[in-house]
């Protein structure tokens, strides 16, 4: 084999793993198109909980789907798998219970923090219309009922948009999307892409004909 046989076979290696990469930098490079996928055949997302045994040591105390699953009914597809949530500063014993068994909430107090992963629904086919019996003020009703007092922070002039007194770290895990802002500013989100939401007026928008999941961490501060 030729040095420049061979250097063309590198260059194909090379370029099969920037397509299998996915999102970032080498997502931006690929640009491959996007293949519908059905939010069925993805498996729910695991989490892996730790703490400490009666001797001090470090244990699991859990490694599966957290116990807070909310599926909202009036967009289907539009799941929260709540994740996490701190009050001030954490005690760090390692045996303090698992604060998901209590429930959750939309975000966190001054200091706290709120962590959950989202998966919206795919983007809606043309003339799509919601469940039967749903409006606008009905879907954010059983956001806030069972997310209490998540539906408070939307603004219901413009649809999808909201604010909220926190820090949010934002990641795009699997799919792409779309960050509008005031005034119609977007910016397109692709897999491995991140923002930092400060506490901003903003909606989100899947363009895509898959669903998207979408990682937060959430970080209580105070409007000045």
């Amino acid at each position: 084999m030729s040095r420049f046989s061979w250097l063309g076979d590198r260059r194909d290696v090379l370029q099969a793993l920037f397509a299998l990469a996915g999102g970032g930098i080498l997502g931006a490079l690929s640009r491959q198109p996007a293949v519908a996928k059905d939010a069925s055949d993805l498996p729910p997302p695991k989490r892996a909980l730790t703490g400490r045994d009666a001797a001090g040591k470090s244990v699991f105390q859990s490694f599966d789907v957290t116990p807070k699953v909310v599926e909202i009914d009036s967009n289907p597809g539009l799941t929260f798998y709540e994740l996490y949530v701190t009050e001030g500063v954490p005690r760090l014993t390692g045996l303090e219970p698992d604060p998901m068994l209590q429930g959750t909430k939309a975000f966190p107090g001054p200091g706290g923090t709120v962590f959950r992963l989202i998966s919206y629904p795919p983007r809606r086919p043309e003339g799509y219309k919601p469940p039967p019996g749903v409006t606008f003020d009905s879907g954010l009703k059983e956001l806030s009922d069972k997310i209490p007092r998540m539906g408070d922070h939307f603004d219901r002039s413009t649809p999808g948009m909201h604010t909220t007194d926190t820090i949010d770290y934002c990641v795009v895990v699997r799919g792409e999307m779309t960050l509008e802002l005031d005034d119609g500013q977007k910016v397109h989100l692709r897999q491995g892409d991140c923002v930092v939401q400060n506490g901003t007026r903003h909606r989100w928008r899947n363009p895509l004909p898959e669903p998207c999941l979408m990682a937060f961490i959430s970080v209580g501060g105070q409007r000045a």
